[in-house]
């Protein structure tokens, strides 16, 4: 296949496209292999990135969140001064800088974004990130997620998303592009053929998509198609099935023959690159995700990714066997060379297309510090929080809240259970939530379950007398590899449920996951924040909450999801 390098979105010139060719006439096979791989890195061992930069050849990298502005800026360093070929460096930064580095401004989920209502705001989380990922040397963002989240029980997509709503997806979506890739940043709109339709995750089982041609037409493919015509550089394919289209486009097809996108021959030629006319380059999602896995062997899977059509492959199980599985794949014919050199032309043009055949992006630490979590981003980060927050139902006269009027409170925190993957620390948002309320004068006191049985109960009574505010607040987010974003109520027999509601004052809040009405359906009060994750910016969410909930601040926010979840008690 002829690659077009000047049509869009590689946009290249006569110096651009002279590297291009230049540098993959003069590649070796094996400096061809080490281009199609993506790996990732946790920390700045030099040792470990030296050989991925100079023994692999790695065509790119992905930062996992460095504590300190110095260890991404090194990392990303020693990666480029190492590299025959300038790497891709990427970084999941959907919701601000704070994927590169912890100093980094989150400016708000996706969700929070669109809950303002105003797609603008979107072109300014784009701008944070390029902004910030540009000055560690970063170049690559694995975002916008441009997934619908049609299903309020999928696990994964929720507040990634810019909701359910394909209209204001597709603006989010252009806008932050746009914004992203001014920087020499290029996108990574994710996840094709689109998450949020389904309630599995892609991460245990391969997913599926099983909306109709049409409805897929004129939802899904509308939005991507706003994205490709915003210049997107760079496509992030799902383990998600489209079963109609892929049966469309191949009537031979029997149902146990239909493969994710990662894998399907459909889905990225026919699809994407014929009817959508996407000229980028494909990225797999990462494959070690069980939904490439489950499909076929993965000595087969590894090589058939680039021969379907993807570009690059997003990280490895095991990295020499792996890489052994692609280079069969190569000398096999599985990959022909024509597929092989188109894959690794579109990485390099995706190079060129950001400049890095000019400019590796070596920075230093004092530089980067100037940009990243600036007062001007953390500043955009208040006003999202203050734009977003979201009153989803009030049917009783408990707001304005305050120390007069409600100055004894009982407190019920709804936290997830375990410790983060990465840092191994639990960190309760709800603790540094109490904590203010006590600034701002309320007696907090936090619900502790009493271990007993029927008949034992304290008084129904003696709940009315000590209590006039009971706030219940959820913490409970998506995240990979788990099933569901439901509450799990305390034990014996769902002691913190809202039981008085009819007696005292309520408010729930939920601090992520905005449906959670679907366990407290007959709450009168119910409060959508999207996101309290405020890494580089301070508390930011939850004081624009305290700030509405003392009636300093209007509720400005405008759901972008049906936060009753399509039920109708949760109404009453």
């Amino acid at each position: 296949m002829k690659i077009d390098l000047t049509a869009k979105p590689f946009c290249l010139d006569e110096d651009g496209i002279n590297w291009v060719q230049d540098t993959l006439a003069n590649m070796t096979e094996e400096e061809k292999l080490g281009q199609i791989f993506c790996l990732v890195a946790y920390d700045d061992n030099p040792e470990m990135l030296r050989y991925f930069a100079k023994g692999l050849n790695a065509g790119g990298l992905m930062c996992r969140p460095m504590p300190t502005n110095g260890e991404a800026v090194s990392v990303i360093n020693t990666l480029q001064e190492n590299s025959k070929i300038p790497m891709l460096i990427a970084a999941n930064v959907e919701s601000g800088g704070t994927g590169f580095t912890m100093e980094g401004t989150t400016v708000g989920s996706q969700m929070q974004i669109a809950a303002t209502g105003d797609p603008k705001y979107a072109g300014v989380l784009g701008d944070v990130v390029g902004a910030e990922s540009h000055a560690v040397g970063g170049n690559w963002a694995f975002a916008p997620v441009i997934d619908i989240d049609m299903n309020f029980r999928n696990p994964i997509t929720n507040t990634r998303t810019y909701g359910s709503n394909p209209d204001m997806v597709k603006r989010c979506g252009a806008e932050f592009t746009k914004a992203c890739q001014k920087h020499d940043v290029a996108v990574s709109i994710k996840h094709f053929p689109g998450d949020g339709h389904d309630e599995r995750d892609q991460h245990l089982v391969t997913s599926v998509n099983g909306l109709s041609c049409e409805d897929w037409d004129s939802t899904y493919g509308e939005v991507y198609r706003a994205s490709i015509e915003a210049g997107a550089l760079t496509l992030m394919v799902g383990h998600i099935m489209q079963p109609a289209w892929s049966k469309a486009l191949n009537p031979e097809l029997k149902d146990e023959e239909i493969l994710p996108g990662s894998l399907s021959h459909e889905l990225l030629n026919g699809l994407l690159r014929e009817k959508l006319g996407f000229n980028g380059m494909i990225v797999t999602d990462a494959s070690s995700m069980n939904g490439m896995l489950i499909p076929m062997k993965r000595s087969k899977a590894v090589p058939l990714a680039i021969a379907a059509g993807c570009d690059m492959f997003l990280f490895v199980k095991n990295l020499e066997e792996d890489f052994d599985y692609m280079r069969e794949g190569i000398r096999s014919g599985v990959i022909t060379q024509e597929r092989f050199d188109e894959a690794v032309t579109r990485i390099l043009a995706t190079k060129a297309a950001i400049g890095l055949h000019r400019d590796k992006g070596i920075r230093s630490a004092e530089d980067a510090a100037k940009t990243v979590g600036c007062a001007a981003h953390r500043a955009m980060a208040k006003e999202v929080a203050d734009m977003s927050i979201t009153l989803e139902k009030n049917i009783q006269d408990v707001l304005p809240i305050s120390p007069e009027k409600h100055k004894r409170v009982l407190f019920f925190p709804i936290d997830p259970t375990g410790v983060s993957f990465f840092t191994g620390e639990a960190i309760s948002i709800n603790k540094v939530f109490i904590e203010k309320l006590r600034a701002r004068g309320f007696d907090v006191e936090e619900f502790v379950p009493t271990l007993t049985f029927e008949g034992n109960f304290s008084k129904y009574s003696d709940m009315e007398e000590r209590y006039d505010l009971l706030i219940y607040s959820a913490a409970l987010a998506t995240k990979s590899n788990q099933t569901a974003v439901r509450i799990e109520w305390a034990q014996p027999m769902g002691a913190n449920v809202p039981m008085f509601i009819n007696a005292i004052p309520s408010i729930f809040v939920s601090l992520e996951n905005p449906y959670h009405l679907i366990d407290v359906p007959r709450i009168k009060t119910y409060i959508n924040t999207f996101g309290s994750n405020t890494f580089g910016v301070g508390d930011v969410v939850l004081d624009a909450l305290i700030d509405k909930l003392l009636g300093k601040s209007e509720f400005k926010g405008k759901s972008p999801v049906d936060a009753f979840v399509g039920k109708w008690d949760t109404r009453i």
